[in-house]
């Protein structure tokens, strides 16, 4: 019980890439695994997802075709720059402080970027990390969240040819606002058990070090973007620090109900092939070369079919 099947999956791995699958502020849900994965003399390096207007930077920041890389003086119009935060976070610690960037694009050109990037680091494990549980929907859910920018991430690495892929969830419970039924992921996670994909979860301590510090990246982050803090990262920071029910941090929740507990601090691992072939309108998407072609795949597929009724937590 003092391994978990995350961190044996991950021993044999040198060069590991640590992204943020849904694009805005996943990347900070990864942070305390890239951490830790550091801290055991891993060459970590992290990438996100963007929503920044990336077309707008200047040329000497993109290293190659839909693959930027930010750093803390990487000069942008756009106040809306986590990526950017997070890179001046690493910096103040002293740590590598450069974060790649893939733009909002479908599956083919981010496919082709991510494969550029493990070519030049020479990366042998990819984590995709999602704040929040909806990259584990399969489709057929009472509600998927917003699927687009986990499809797109989650097809994207599929495909690619990197002897480790899994994927890490940090922040149970945050989707129910996007309408995401919490019994069904916890019954996506049992199917992925009995396929021998499941890797085991874990609980996020302020006690540790990788904690304390993720507490502190994303209270820079708030103060770096004040008029647009993470409600994500800001409900699991506050999970961390035993905080409990509707917690106030933005303004940006008013007129909503939060419910922050225990389960938003606990990471979910899985097989990252395993819970791309449980997907049921994955290989649909993989000629995309827009954003917005798969918004529409799965429009189209959702009116194919009868959702899963949602279910209610029996205690």
């Amino acid at each position: 019980m003092l391994e978990s099947p995350l961190s044996a999956r991950l021993k044999s791995s040198n060069r590991i890439l640590v992204a943020g699958a849904g694009g805005g502020f996943d990347v900070y849900a990864g942070l305390p695994l890239a951490l830790a994965l550091r801290d055991q003399g891993k060459d970590v390096h992290l990438a996100n997802l963007s929503f920044s207007r990336l077309d707008a930077l200047d040329l000497d920041t993109w290293l190659d075709e839909d693959l930027a890389a930010i750093g803390p003086d990487t000069p942008s119009h756009d106040w809306y720059f986590p990526e950017r935060a997070l890179a001046r976070w690493l910096g103040l610690q002293g740590l590598p402080a450069t974060v790649y960037a893939f733009p909002k694009v479908g599956v083919r050109p981010l496919r082709a970027a991510y494969a550029r990037l493990v070519d030049r680091l020479g990366i042998d494990a990819i984590v995709l990390v999602d704040g929040g549980t909806d990259i584990l929907m399969r489709g057929d859910e009472s509600g998927l969240g917003t699927p687009s920018e986990d499809m797109a991430s989650l097809a994207a690495v599929h495909g690619l040819d990197v002897p480790e892929k899994v994927v890490v969830c940090l922040g149970f419970g945050v989707d129910a606002y996007h309408g995401v039924n919490h019994v069904q992921v916890l019954e996506n996670l049992a199917a992925l058990e009995r396929d021998g994909a499941y890797l085991g979860a874990f609980s996020l301590s302020r006690a540790t070090r990788p904690g304390a510090l993720y507490l502190d990246a994303v209270a820079h982050a708030q103060a770096d973007m004040p008029g647009y803090p993470s409600i994500v990262n800001g409900s699991i920071a506050a999970a961390v620090r035993g905080e409990f029910g509707d917690v106030r941090f933005t303004d940006r929740t008013r007129g909503s109900e939060l419910f922050v507990n225990p389960l938003m601090a606990v990471c979910f691992a899985v097989d990252l092939g395993a819970l791309a072939r449980r997907s049921l309108y994955l290989d649909r998407i993989e000629d995309t070369v827009l954003m917005r072609q798969i918004a529409a795949v799965i429009e189209a597929f959702r009116e194919e079919v009868t959702p899963r009724p949602p279910k209610v937590f029996p205690h």
